[in-house]
């Protein structure tokens, strides 16, 4: 299986973690089942009162802040991460998560490598309820917050990048880890990739204009793309799909895929990568390769 769709109204949430979190549900959108081998993406809520408890895990987790406010227990601190937070647990690193009082949280969690299914050694371990944690807002200007990040609309709009940040800017400071990238009617925004000291993958925003086009290629990687707002039409393997808000699109190593804007409103989605891109040829576009083949056939 090269692809796979996870439409919205299909997608359910059901407790996980049985024993050792409260008022937790998980939807395990993409995952072994769907065709994956490094990439487990899932739908998250957590609920005011509620918790995972304290644990660890051999894969990188990294996680999209989509609604609530709630709060994530990471190197012995708490942070109320609110919609736009983002960032990456490390592989090995202790943390928990608590609801907060600002209603049931939700966010968009990637797992790389995919998580064992219960037939290889345990890659998971618990070790109870986090206890007198301070809790703090979250500071992505303090260089201590290294695993953090935050995007507001302002990060993904060109024209309001156009001219300079204040020093005293709520943001991170401005360089080109952190710049825009804007090409053929798309803009794309990077959020979690080395510079947060992830390894195994990234999580990054992309936004199309009306008529903005990704021609048909291909990667020696996984990707996924949740759509967050707007409606885009796909191609995977010579399907064609029309993806709206909530649905999932999975393209394992070597699906040929695409994307187009025909509508009249930008289209925004969350899109991850695992392994993290190559150096070099991460993507093959087949209409160069097209090209090299009408030349040589003259």
């Amino acid at each position: 299986m090269a692809h796979y769709v996870a439409r919205a109204d299909e997608i359910k949430l059901l407790p996980a973690y049985a024993g050792h979190s409260n008022r937790f549900r998980r939807s395990a959108v993409i995952d072994r089942v769907s065709g994956s081998v490094h990439t487990a993406l899932g739908f998250c809520e957590l609920d005011a009162g509620g918790r995972i408890d304290v644990h660890v895990h051999s894969f990188e987790e990294f996680f999209y802040i989509t609604g609530g406010e709630p709060i994530l227990v990471l190197d012995g601190r708490g942070y109320p991460l609110p919609p736009g937070a983002c960032g990456v647990i490390p592989v090995g690193a202790p943390h928990a998560w608590l609801g907060s009082d600002a209603g049931t949280g939700k966010w968009i969690d990637m797992l790389t490598p995919i998580p064992r299914d219960g037939n290889g050694p345990r890659d998971v371990f618990f070790f109870g309820p986090p206890e007198g944690v301070p809790v703090e807002p979250l500071d992505i200007r303090d260089p201590r917050t290294r695993h953090f990040f935050r995007m507001t609309d302002d990060d993904i709009t060109l024209d309001k990048l156009k001219v300079g940040a204040r020093v005293e800017a709520p943001t991170v400071s401005a360089s080109m880890a952190t710049a825009l990238l804007a090409y053929s009617g798309i803009a794309v925004k990077m959020l979690v990739d080395q510079r947060m000291s992830a390894a195994l993958g990234t999580m990054f925003m992309v936004e199309y204009q009306p008529g903005g086009v990704a021609h048909a290629h291909d990667h020696p990687l996984e990707e996924t793309y949740t759509i967050l707002e707007g409606e885009v039409e796909a191609v995977a393997d010579d399907a064609t799909y029309v993806l709206g808000k909530g649905d999932v699109l999975w393209t394992g190593v070597g699906s040929i895929h695409a994307f187009c804007n025909r509508s009249k409103s930008t289209v925004r989605w969350l899109e991850t990568q695992s392994p993290q891109p190559p150096a070099r040829h991460s993507y093959r576009f087949s209409r160069d390769w097209e090209y090299l083949e009408r030349k040589i056939e003259k």
